[in-house]
């Protein structure tokens, strides 16, 4: 690779990992981001009023099965040995998610046998008698049929994604995880951890190269041509936002995060309880304090935080994820495309490429666009 600079535009997962890469080869790396940190929506912080440490713009599991990937992260950062289980409410009851034995049980007041339920809900299915599905209700509830999908998804999937599901495609969903076990891990990847110190350390450890500068609070449009017109700019931001919206409008939910105190040790017994109901602005509660069960005795006693989770509409100042319908889809590809022809200029991650990753996902695709550039 031939020595140059390069400007990347976001702080976040993948603009660190090509950062990290870049640097490590010997070439100048500017780094700057509209926030005034880095980590992007992996950024954690300390809580001062109960010494919690906290996820800011909501849970940050690692889970990884690639074990490249794993390897790579591991340079940089420890691992804690939490383990991820999602629990959610039904008419103030509580069941595992994804749905497995247990759910199933509980909520038809059944004692199946692991055997028996591919039988029980395939005459759960029948009942609707949908053989070809027209939109994402009809789809799910092909898949678990029309009760669980009742319960657990219809108003959730309304809340996530601002939309009824009967106007949504039926391939936003290829298929439903159900367990016939009692399985509880919310992932089956076989690893996943969060860092034992935090995500902030290990994206200062990532960064911590003389050949990279960080730039925060500094707005790419707004300072674009104060650096040089002949770095390679690496943008990780929405991307019909850098073609000044030619094609139309791409669409983004956004996220708010409601911190609250509760005056008891622990308020949910539990990390993450999702709300599905609509009765519930939100559509989840972390109590982050069980993210780091190993610091109990750090924390500030009888007393802890939590957060809620709530969907809202994007309007254009902080995009979390794309809406990837076919409308959408049909108009980010015309923008990849225009990428692909513009000239020094490379674009990655969720924004940049107007799809939905995981971490794991996000690395690999940074990782490959180092070994191209």
């Amino acid at each position: 690779m031939k020595k140059k600079e390069y400007l990347i535009v976001g702080a976040g997962l993948f603009g660190i990992v090509l950062a990290e890469q870049l640097s490590k080869a010997g070439n100048k790396v500017i780094i700057i981001d509209k926030r005034p940190h880095i980590g992007g929506n992996c950024f954690d912080k300390y809580d001062k009023e109960t010494n919690i440490l906290y996820h800011v713009y909501g849970p940050h599991i690692f889970h990884i099965e690639d074990e490249n990937i794993l390897n790579y992260v591991k340079k940089f950062t420890n691992f804690n040995h939490y383990f991820h289980q999602v629990l959610t409410t039904y008419k103030d009851r509580i069941y595992q998610m994804p749905i497995n034995l247990e759910t199933i049980n509980s909520f038809y007041g059944l004692n199946l046998k692991p055997f028996e339920v591919e039988a029980f809900l395939k005459k759960e299915i029948e009942k609707e008698q949908i053989t070809t599905p027209k939109n994402m209700e009809e789809k799910v509830i092909s898949l678990i049929g029309k009760q669980l999908y009742e319960a657990f998804f219809k108003d959730y999937t309304s809340k996530q994604w601002g939309k009824n599901p009967i106007d949504l495609p039926e391939n936003i969903v290829s298929r439903i995880p159900i367990r016939n076990n009692y399985y509880e891990s919310y992932y089956n990847k076989s690893f996943h951890g969060i860092p034992q110190i935090s995500f902030s350390s290990m994206f200062e450890e990532m960064i911590n190269n003389e050949n990279i500068e960080i730039k925060l609070n500094c707005e790419y449009f707004e300072n674009r041509k104060s650096f040089h017109q002949d770095s390679h700019v690496i943008y990780t931001g929405p991307i019909d936002r850098y073609f000044n919206y030619k094609f139309g409008k791409l669409e983004y939910r956004a996220l708010e995060f409601k911190t609250e105190y509760k005056n008891v040790d622990d308020f949910q017994g539990t990390s993450v309880i999702n709300y599905p109901e609509s009765q519930y602005k939100y559509t989840r509660i972390c109590e982050p304090k069980h993210f780091y069960r190993e610091n109990w005795n750090e924390y500030v006693k009888n007393k802890t935080l939590i957060i809620k989770e709530i969907p809202l509409e994007d309007d254009g100042t902080n995009p979390f994820y794309p809406i990837n319908n076919d409308k959408n889809n049909k108009i980010a590809e015309k923008y990849r495309k225009e990428g692909a022809k513009t000239n020094n200029v490379s674009f990655g991650g969720r924004l940049g490429e107007y799809k939905y990753f995981d971490m794991e996902d996000t690395i690999k695709s940074a990782l490959t666009l180092f070994s191209e550039l």
